[in-house]
């Protein structure tokens, strides 16, 4: 489960197959009664059953939710997650300067990216905030960059301009606008490829 500032991402696996996964809006004022509900929903709609599910792992990055998904899991799942948070034995070395600064969705996209592809390689995440974490040849996190997310910068740019609207966020089909809209879809999209 990856309990991000915007969304949250559930996935299933069997194996090393991924059978399942759903998105669903991040709202820090849910309960785990409140999830239990929604995500079965989910699982009937995939012939699923809570029961089903042997082990979870937890990332999150908006702290007034890690418990109640804890509690979730608990009660409902009937395991105790891994949360993954500073600490986490990973088996990646992290090489920031205070390992406790980075981020759970961090580290986790930097091991799974490293288990799928080996190393050296860059991981973007285009969330809330995109991220972009180097993995050495070696496999050791050593850091990256964060920037703000694409609809962050969108937000940013209608609400500190006069006169420029709100727009789809859709790749254009070319890099140079004719119009306002299309030349804010090049330089919000294309800005950060």
């Amino acid at each position: 489960m990856d309990i991000g500032n915007t969304n949250i991402v559930l996935g299933v696996y069997a194996g090393e197959d991924l059978i399942a996964y759903w998105r669903m809006s991040t709202s820090p004022h849910r309960m785990p009664d409140e999830l239990a509900v929604l995500i079965h929903s989910f699982f009937s709609y995939r012939s699923l059953s809570f029961g089903e599910i042997e082990d979870g792992i937890l990332s999150c990055v908006v702290p007034p939710l890690l418990p109640v998904f804890e509690e979730f899991c608990q009660r409902y799942m009937e395991f105790e997650p891994l949360v993954v948070e500073p600490g986490t034995k990973t088996g990646m070395r992290i090489l920031y300067d205070n390992p406790q600064e980075v981020g759970a969705d961090r580290i986790v996209n930097a091991v799974a990216a490293k288990a799928r592809y080996g190393t050296p390689l860059i991981v973007i995440d285009f969330g809330t905030a995109t991220t972009f974490d180097a993995i050495s040849r070696s496999g050791d996190y050593l850091g990256g960059a964060i920037a703000p997310g694409v609809t962050v910068a969108s937000d940013a740019l209608v609400q500190r301009t006069a006169k420029l609207p709100r727009v789809e966020l859709v790749v254009p089909s070319k890099a140079i606008g004719r119009n306002t809209i299309n030349s804010m879809q090049s330089g919000i999209m294309y800005g950060y490829v």
